[in-house]
Order: C-alpha cells, then structure tokens, then sequence
C-alpha cells in the first residue's frame, strides 16, 4: 500500500474531533509557520497533555512535515511539508481576517482579532439578529412568516412570506421567498424586515416551495473571457483560473446571475463596450441571461426585447 493511501485510511479511522484537532495543527504549521501546544489548548480546551498526544499523533501520521525549534520551542514546518488535509481558499482566508474559532471572544464579548495584519472592508449594510433569526428557522423547517415589509414600490406592508433561501448580493443579504400577497417568488431586503415571527400552524403549499420557484431551480451557464478592450489581459487570465481554451465557466441560479455579474463587474454589453479598468472580464454571450429575472442588474446587459421595441417604434 502507498503511503498516502496507508495515511488516508489512518485519517479515516479517527472521530471527527480528532481530525479536526489535527486539521488545526496542519492549518497553523501551513498558514502561520509556527505551533505551539498552547495553540490547541486554547483552540479546544484540551489541556496540555490531550495537546501533547494531538501534537504526537500529527507526527505519527505526517513525521516530515514538522520539527522542533528548540530555541523557542515551537515547531515550525519543514521545507518538505504537504498538508495533510486540503484547506479551502475561502475558509483559511476567514480564519485569517476574521480569526474564527479563536478561543471564546465571541462568547464573552471580546473583540475578536485576526490571525495576521490584513484589511477587509466593512459591510454597510447587515441585518439584525433578531430578525434574520426567525427568517433562518423558517427556512430551515419549511414555515412560512409574517412581517411588516417596506419596499420602493408599495411602501410599508404587512406580507406573509415562505422563505426558500438567502442570498448575498455582494452589498447586501436578501431572502429568496414566496409572497402570497403576489403568489410569486421575489427577493427581500433583510434590513428592510420587520417583526418576523414564524407561523407555526400556517401550512405551506407544494407550490410555495423552491421546486417551484423556476428562477431558483434554473441553472445559467456564463462563459466569462477577460475584457477584449483590457490592456493587459496576460495579468486578467492570472487573476482567475480560465480553462485551457481561455473561458471560465461558473454556475449560477437564474434568480442571482444579475447579481453575481454585477458583483463580479462583468461587462455584458452585446459588444463590450463599457470601459474601465474595474471590467476586468466580459460575458461571451449575453443572450444567456434572457429570461432571467433580474438580468437588468447586469452591468450593459440589454434584453433584446426592448430593442426590438425601441426599433419598432
């Protein structure tokens, strides 16, 4: 047996505190370049012998990723270290910024720090606790709720509303949900909610429920190539991992494309003519966003509806 499948089936064999404990010290030696016993005493609680045996059994499992630096007492990896467990890009960087899972801040009121000098900027805009609770417990037991709602169009409303899912929109959180004041699905600004509460007797119907939500259920294919007007597009195709014949591909649900390519700034002109360097990519073909719902959010997107209009008149 190789040993990477002899350290697989090692891995395999542990609870999953234990890996997560083990995924800790493979975090720290890989991101940070440094673990020290206090490291996982403070991460888990353990104490420090439960620290010591992690520490052991680590290098039972991996003894040339690590040593000991006896000056200070720290191990440190060596230049022969793979990580023992693949650490998502997203999730190491959070840890980072945001140091989560650091000790018990959060629980007591502590402000928390990041793991490194970083920079992230601030979100304007969030919704309060008390009001994305009870929208999260509707979700995820299938209840419908009712709340007062303030919207551009119809200003302050009392709607009952089934929510399927929430969404980032990259400015702010929204709730995908059934209104049955329009029998439709539509979109609703969290900060604008108030007063939720779930309606614990109130029975949702088959088609209140995202299977029926075709905007949700359907999937977009958008083919993303850097910018044809972009001075530099060598450096673009090093910022995003574009497939060999040069296109990046993402998935996305018809109800968020809108968002996600104004999020993404993506020039969705038929001919990409918006300028600047924020349009770092362009949209291949744009006619993949018709139907979509909210494809007008797309920077220079045109629905070829209304051009036919514009022409007819």
């Amino acid at each position: 047996m190789k040993p990477a499948e002899k350290r697989s089936q090692a891995l395999a064999s542990l609870t999953k505190t234990q890996r997560e404990r083990l995924s800790h010290i493979d975090f720290k030696l890989y991101f940070l370049g440094e673990l020290r016993r206090a490291d996982v005493v403070d991460r888990f609680g353990t104490g420090p012998a439960g620290a010591t045996r992690d520490i052991a059994l680590y290098r039972d499992l991996a003894p040339e990723n690590l040593e000991l630096d006896n000056s200070d007492k720290v191990y440190r990896p060596t230049q022969a270290f793979e990580p023992l467990f693949e650490h998502s890009a997203h999730r190491v960087l959070t840890a980072l910024t945001q140091g989560y899972g650091e000790g018990l801040g959060e629980l007591l009121g502590d402000e928390i720090h990041p793991m490194l000098r970083c920079e992230v900027p601030s979100a304007l805009s969030l919704p309060k606790t008390s009001v994305l609770a009870p929208i999260t417990r509707a979700i995820h037991r299938g209840k419908a709720v009712k709340l007062r709602y303030t919207s551009i169009d119809s200003g302050r409303t009392e709607r009952e509303l089934v929510p399927v899912a929430l969404v980032d929109s990259g400015l702010r959180w929204h709730v995908r949900a059934f209104d049955r004041r329009n029998l439709q699905f539509r979109d609703f600004v969290l900060t604008r909610m108030e007063e939720p509460m779930v309606l614990e007797d109130s029975v949702v119907q088959r088609e209140e429920t995202a299977e029926f939500d075709l905007q949700w259920s359907r999937i977009i294919e958008l083919e993303l190539v850097p910018h044809p007007q972009h001075t530099r597009p060598e450096v673009v195709r090093m910022d995003y991992p574009f497939a060999e014949d040069g296109v990046l591909r993402v998935r996305v649900r018809a109800a968020n494309a809108g968002y996600m390519l104004r999020r993404w700034s993506v020039d969705c002109s038929l001919d990409h003519q918006l300028r600047g360097m924020e349009y770092a990519l362009g949209l291949r073909d744009p006619l993949v966003l018709y139907g979509a719902s909210n494809a007008h959010l797309a920077p220079g997107y045109k629905d070829p509806r209304s051009d036919r209009e514009v022409k007819a008149l």
